[in-house]
C-alpha cells in the first residue's frame, strides 16, 4: 500500500511525527551551536563542609580525611546512644528456651535490647536481672556475654 492510499488520519500522524522530529534536530544544533558542553566536567557537584552541593571543588586546605566504618546510615531517634562494649544491668522481660532468642529491658535506658542463646553465658529466665555487653547485630543492638546479676 503506497502512500497514495493514507488515510487522512494516516497523514496527520506522519505529518506530526516529521514536524517533531525536525523540531528535534532543530534543537541539537542550536544547542550545538550556542557551545554548551555535555561533558563529564559538567555534570561533577561538590559538596562542600556544611553539606551544600556546589559546582567548585572544595578548599584543599578544609579537607579532612574521615573514616568510613565511623559514618552511621539511618535515621537516629532522640534515645541517648548506647555505649558499646560497656556492662549494663537489665532484666529479661522475654525469653523463648524452645527458639532460643529473647529482650532484655535496659535498667539505664530503658531500651528493649536483643538477647540470642549463643550470647549466653549462663541459662537465664523471664524476670531475671542480669549483667551484659551491647553490640551491634544483623538488625540492631544485641546483648552479649549475658550472666546473671548476683548481688
Amino acid at each position: 500500500m503506497g502512500r497514495s492510499h493514507e488515510t487522512f488520519g494516516k497523514k496527520e500522524v506522519r505529518k506530526k511525527q516529521e514536524k517533531k522530529r525536525l523540531d528535534k534536530e532543530q534543537k541539537r544544533a542550536r544547542k550545538k551551536d550556542e557551545g554548551k558542553k555535555n561533558g563529564f566536567d559538567d555534570m561533577i557537584a561538590y559538596v562542600d563542609e556544611f553539606g551544600k552541593i556546589s559546582s567548585s571543588p572544595p578548599d584543599p586546605d578544609k579537607i579532612s580525611d574521615i573514616d568510613a566504618e565511623s559514618i552511621e546510615l539511618g535515621a537516629t531517634g532522640n534515645k541517648p546512644e548506647i555505649t558499646i562494649g560497656q556492662e549494663r544491668k537489665g532484666v529479661v522481660t522475654f525469653f523463648n528456651d524452645s527458639k532460643g532468642f529473647g529482650f532484655i529491658r535496659d535498667l539505664e535506658s530503658n531500651d528493649r535490647i536483643f538477647v540470642h542463646a549463643n550470647n549466653l553465658l549462663e541459662p537465664i529466665k523471664e524476670d531475671n536481672i542480669v549483667i551484659f555487653e551491647t553490640g551491634r547485630g544483623v538488625k540492631g543492638m544485641s546483648a552479649l556475654n549475658v550472666k546473671l546479676f548476683k548481688e
